[in-house]
């Protein structure tokens, strides 16, 4: 699975910079009712047009209901076809996530690589854990793309001293290994050209110039067997034989309900959708923190890829689904056993340097334009802070009691 960007010929539906729809779609009743303040202004003398020119119409009234009305059609129109380029959906308006182009089919390259990845992507950031957890920073070396206005992946230069983040935090770099402005120049770079969905993570072939692969479970499975000879910490088996069944059988209950199951509640385009969507998410949710009662991990007591995959949504929950996703049943701070596992996994040595909260609320609040027009980034919420994080799980006494996938789900 991936995260992709925009195409091009999509900017002047998502730029607000670009349509004058930011503007008209914001129009409401409670935009003019006169609560006795002066907002004619910016609070710097500097009159507001669009306010002057509403109270010149309506003063304190309303605005007219054909007004209103209007501008809700039409922005429901351009909702839909916005979404529709962005999520593609089935005929109910449930978001059908397009497979990945690009697959390893088993097989171990040999060649020079690079991985390009983006902050703000869970599924990218399965890659960066593992990688981490393997100890293949040099031999696989990152480049890490951010989230651009027009919603492409692009590259930029933030000097240590500006990023304002801990220094072995993850941060967005330029493109190290071919010099290339956005992820939509290196992709075309490969023989033939490419005018397919630009998504991240992808593993280049740097000789070669080719995309490897940018299906996310192919690479965190390769970065786990296929580099030992390269990685400083080869003993660490993520996925071994004696397990491989039972993170297969947890991945097949994930992977839909939980890691697409956030997508495809917040990506719904019909009340139907979203209702089956956000109902199987909870219910899974519910059941393994059920699990976790009893288990210190999916699998018992060893950490596993299935960890790994369920970790990049849980750590994202209260951050960004709960809110932007409408997964607002309730928040991952309410499950004890999830959220202390989650937090076991976060301080795993490595683990957190992953994660860069500033970066992913910027991905998805100021970049996802059909979900938030207004492009306004909420504050963090107090539990998704590093210091609250980093509180004891106390689940290193928790024992597996031989419970797994088929027992409660």
């Amino acid at each position: 699975m991936h995260c992709f960007s925009l195409p091009s010929s999509r900017l002047l539906l998502l730029s607000p910079a670009k349509t004058t729809l930011k503007t008209t779609c914001h129009v409401s009743p409670r935009m003019f009712f006169n609560d006795g303040s002066n907002n004619s202004g910016d609070g710097n003398g500097n009159l507001n047009p669009i306010n002057n020119i509403a109270k010149l119409l309506w003063g304190a009234s309303l605005p007219p209901g054909l007004l209103i009305s209007t501008v809700r059609t039409t922005w429901t129109s351009t909702w839909q076809i916005m979404m529709s380029q962005l999520a593609p959906s089935d005929p109910s308006g449930g978001y059908t996530r397009p497979p990945s182009k690009f697959r390893l089919d088993g097989q171990n390259p040999t060649a020079k690589l690079h991985l390009y990845v983006s902050l703000p992507c869970p599924w990218a950031h399965r890659t960066l854990i593992v990688r981490a957890l393997k100890g293949l920073e040099e031999a696989v070396p990152v480049s890490v793309a951010a989230h651009g206005f027009d919603g492409s992946w692009e590259f930029k230069d933030i000097p240590d001293k500006d990023n304002g983040m801990d220094n072995d935090i993850l941060v967005p770099t330029t493109d190290k290994v071919n010099r290339c402005r956005n992820l939509k120049e290196v992709y075309k770079l490969r023989k033939g050209g490419y005018d397919g969905r630009v998504t991240v993570p992808m593993l280049w072939d740097v000789e070669n110039k080719e995309v490897v692969c940018n299906e996310s479970y192919d690479i965190i499975e390769f970065f786990n067997s296929g580099l030992n000879g390269l990685a400083l910490n080869p003993g660490l088996d993520l996925s071994p034989v004696e397990l491989k069944e039972e993170i297969e059988e947890w991945n097949r209950v994930i992977y839909p309900n939980v890691n697409n199951g956030v997508y495809r509640c917040g990506f719904a385009q019909s009340q139907e959708a979203y209702d089956v969507a956000v109902t199987g998410l909870f219910s899974t949710l519910d059941r393994i923190d059920d699990h976790l009662g009893s288990s210190r991990y999916l699998c018992g007591d060893r950490l596993t890829l299935a960890d790994v995959c369920l970790f990049t949504t849980l750590i994202r929950f209260d951050l960004i689904y709960n809110v932007l996703f409408k997964c607002t049943k309730k928040k991952l701070l309410e499950y004890p056993n999830l959220h202390g596992y989650m937090r076991e996994i976060y301080q795993i040595p490595k683990v957190g340097a992953t994660c860069n909260f500033p970066e992913t609320m910027d991905g998805y609040y100021r970049m996802l334009f059909p979900l938030n027009p207004g492009g306004i980034r909420p504050v963090m919420p107090s539990g998704c802070e590093h210091n609250f994080l980093s509180t004891p799980p106390k689940r290193e006494s928790m024992s597996s009691v031989g419970k797994n996938v088929q027992h409660v789900l």
